[in-house]
């Protein structure tokens, strides 16, 4: 079997499927959405990641970098100069207060499986199992296929989060061992998704009508984005699209939340996320009743919205 690279390992996670699940956050995205939430997961590579309020200012850094990456401001303050940088990693080593850390490390199926199976009783009592997402989980589709069948082989629940922005013949090495797709449509047209994510959204659609006439289940989520993504036609266009959709359980809208800027800035990207905002509360009230056009249950940031909360916009 061979290796993928993996952001991280979250273990009892309620968000991202049904029940009790782990979460293997996979590395590297073709999209490059501006308020992403884990935008430590988007480069296709191990990165250094600091955290300023870690940090003890010790040293010890600087003495292992080779190229000199790392100082120590007159007033104590640590500084990354990331051009620098080779990635060696051999700061993290040495920093055992965690400041330094790696995001991005070569795992097999089998590493995966160990720390993924210590969670197993919380599983069958909940009816969850284990998450694929990322980043796009499927631009490793071999990997992601091998360790969905040994996760399935041992009686687990698989789902997997992604884009579907890629050709079919991707998706199709995992479909025999998924059983739900969790898929964001970011915008419903198509210029507005690729001036937002800079990816079109054609095979996006496609995949999901092709899945719909695949044995998995499917939910569908649209992050709120204020100014962005929450305007009412993006909603109703999405939902009329789902309408249609025999496999789809529910659609759910998220909240857009500003934990990716934190990250951004650990990483040393500040310039890589401005600062976005969700929708108030009454616009979201308003969008969850468009959303209910698509005539299935309608989700808010993983809870049910009941029939009687929903304003109508037929």
């Amino acid at each position: 079997m061979g290796s993928g690279l993996i952001a991280s390992i979250q273990r009892f996670s309620l968000h991202d499927g049904p029940g009790i699940r782990t979460t293997v956050f996979f590395k590297g995205c073709q999209l490059k959405c501006p308020w992403c939430h884990n935008p430590e997961t988007i480069a296709r590579k191990a990165e250094l990641i600091f955290y300023p309020q870690k940090c003890i200012g010790c040293g010890a850094c600087l003495e292992v970098c080779p190229a000199g990456a790392h100082k120590l401001s007159p007033d104590g303050q640590h500084e990354i100069d990331r051009d620098l940088c080779t990635g060696c990693f051999k700061c993290c080593d040495e920093c055992f207060s965690g400041a330094l850390q790696i995001v991005g490390q070569s795992r097999s199926v089998q590493d995966v499986l160990r720390e993924v199976m210590q969670d197993e009783l919380f599983y069958s009592n909940s009816h969850g199992g284990v998450t694929l997402s990322g980043g796009e989980p499927l631009l490793q589709a071999e990997f992601a296929a091998e360790l969905l069948k040994e996760c399935r082989s041992l009686g687990l629940r698989t789902a997997i989060e992604s884009n579907l922005a890629l050709p079919w013949s991707v998706i199709e090495k995992v479909l025999p061992f998924t059983d739900l797709f969790m898929v964001d449509i970011k915008h419903f047209d198509a210029k507005k998704h690729r001036d937002l994510t800079g990816v079109d959204n054609r095979l996006v659609l496609e995949n999901i009508q092709k899945l719909d006439d695949s044995p998995v289940e499917l939910i569908v989520r649209t992050t709120l984005v204020a100014g962005l993504t929450d305007s009412p036609g993006n909603i109703r266009q999405t939902a009329e699209f789902l309408k249609e959709l025999k496999s789809l359980k529910y659609y759910e809208l998220l909240t857009y939340h500003p934990l990716g800027l934190d990250k951004c800035i650990a990483l040393g990207k500040i310039e890589a996320s401005e600062k976005f905002s969700a929708p108030d509360s009454q616009e979201i009230q308003r969008l969850l009743g468009i959303a209910s056009l698509a005539a299935r249950p309608v989700f808010l940031d993983g809870k049910g919205i009941a029939e009687n909360e929903l304003r109508s916009e037929n």
